[in-house]
C-alpha cells in the first residue's frame, strides 16, 4: 500500500523563447507561527535543451522527491532570515554572548546580512549563495577578517535555527573563505619612536602606553586592571579581565588568563600612578575615571595616544599598533635582529 506522502509531482515546460524543464511537488512546511502546512513547491531543472526527454527530467524529480516519499524530509520553516534574526537570534541568543562580541554581531547583522538576506526564508538561502555573498565583499574591498565574521555570524544565526528545529541543516558549513593574504604589514614603531610616544604622553596615557609595550596586553586588558592584581614585590600581574565600553567580562581566550612578568621601569612606572591615585583599594581599577569607573578606550586613544603621536611627529597609530610593537622588540631583543 502506499505511504499516505507518497507523490508523483509534475512535470511541464515553461517559457517561449528559452524553454525549461520545471518540477513541481508538494513539500511540508513549518510556518513562521510554528504550525505545520503543506504548500506547493517548484524547481527549474533546466532547459530542454540540455535535459534528455522527459524521461531524463523524470529521473531530476525523483531525485527531489526520494527524501519525501521515503519519509527521510524534515519540513523546513517559511519564517523570513530578518523575522528569525529579531524575534528569535537576537533576544534568545546575542545576550548569551560577550559584550564585544553582541555589539559586533549586532553592528555586522544590521548593516550587512539583514539587509542582504532579511527578504528571504530561511530554507530558499542556499550554500552557493552565500559563498558568492563573501567573495563579493572580499572583491569590494572588505578585510579577511571582516568577512570571515559575516561568514561566522551567518553559521551562528543558521546554526541556531537548526538547533531549534526551523531547519535541517546549516548551509554555511561548506561555505570555504579563500586564503587569508595580508593586505599590509602591521605597523609598530621603533625603539626610537617609542621613546619620543612616552615622552610626549601625558598622564595616565604614558603608563599605559609603557604598559602596553613592555608587556603586550590588549587596551580592554589594562583597563580592566586592579590594584589586587599586581604584585610589585615579585614584579608580575595576572590577566583575569577585560573591559570593552564600560563593560566587564572574562579574557578574549583561555589562553589570557595569565600572569605577566614586569620589567623594573614598569614597576615604576604603576608604582607613581599608585601614589597619585585616589582609589587605592585592591578592587580599584588602575586606571580609572575621577568616579572610580573604567577608561574609554576610544576616547583614549582619541584625545591621549593619538594627539601624543601629532606631538611627536609620528603616524597616527592605534592601541594595536603597541601589542605588535612589544611582540617585535620582543622579537630584536632575542638577537633575531638582521
Amino acid at each position: 500500500m502506499a505511504r499516505s506522502q507518497y507523490q508523483n509531482g509534475c512535470l511541464f515546460v515553461r517559457g517561449k523563447r528559452r524553454k525549461m524543464w520545471v518540477a513541481r511537488w508538494r513539500e511540508d512546511v513549518i510556518l513562521a507561527d510554528g504550525s505545520a502546512s503543506r504548500v506547493m513547491r517548484s524547481v527549474v531543472l533546466g532547459p530542454v535543451s540540455e535535459i534528455a526527454g522527459r524521461r531524463e527530467a523524470r529521473r531530476l524529480l525523483d531525485a527531489y522527491l526520494s527524501p519525501i516519499n521515503q519519509g527521510q524530509y524534515r519540513p523546513e520553516a517559511t519564517m523570513l532570515f530578518s523575522k528569525f534574526v529579531a524575534e528569535c537570534f537576537e533576544p534568545g541568543v546575542l545576550p548569551t554572548l560577550k559584550f564585544a562580541t553582541q555589539e559586533i554581531y549586532s553592528f555586522l547583522l544590521r548593516k550587512h546580512l539583514t539587509p542582504r538576506f532579511g527578504d528571504q526564508r530561511l530554507c530558499d538561502i542556499s550554500r552557493v549563495e552565500i559563498q558568492h555573498y563573501l567573495l563579493e565583499k572580499l572583491k569590494q574591498g572588505f578585510a579577511w577578517e571582516t568577512t570571515n565574521h559575516l561568514r561566522n555570524l551567518m553559521s551562528k544565526v543558521l546554526g541556531t535555527a537548526v538547533s531549534w528545529n526551523h531547519l535541517a541543516d546549516n548551509v554555511v558549513r561548506g561555505v570555504k573563505m579563500p586564503e587569508r593574504s595580508l593586505k599590509r604589514p602591521h605597523q609598530f614603531l621603533t625603539l626610537d619612536e617609542v621613546k619620543r610616544l612616552i615622552t610626549a604622553c601625558n598622564e595616565p596615557t604614558r603608563t599605559i602606553v609603557l604598559l602596553a609595550i613592555m608587556t603586550g596586553l590588549r587596551i580592554g586588558e589594562i583597563l580592566a586592571l586592579r590594584w589586587k592584581r599586581i604584585n610589585f614585590i615579585g614584579e608580575t600581574l595576572v590577566v583575569a579581565e577585560t573591559c570593552f565600553m564600560g563593560h566587564f567580562g572574562t579574557p578574549k581566550t583561555r589562553a589570557s588568563r595569565r600572569e605577566v612578568p614586569l620589567s623594573p621601569a614598569v614597576v615604576d612606572a604603576l608604582q607613581a600612578h599608585y601614589s597619585r591615585s585616589t582609589n587605592r583599594s585592591p578592587e580599584g581599577l588602575v586606571f580609572a575615571t575621577q568616579q572610580g569607573g573604567p577608561l574609554v578606550s576610544n576616547n583614549l586613544r582619541r584625545r591621549g595616544l593619538q594627539s601624543a603621536c601629532k606631538r611627536a611627529g609620528l603616524p597616527i597609530i592605534n592601541w594595536h599598533c603597541l601589542r605588535h610593537t612589544h611582540g617585535t622588540l620582543l622579537h630584536f631583543s632575542h638577537g633575531d635582529n638582521p
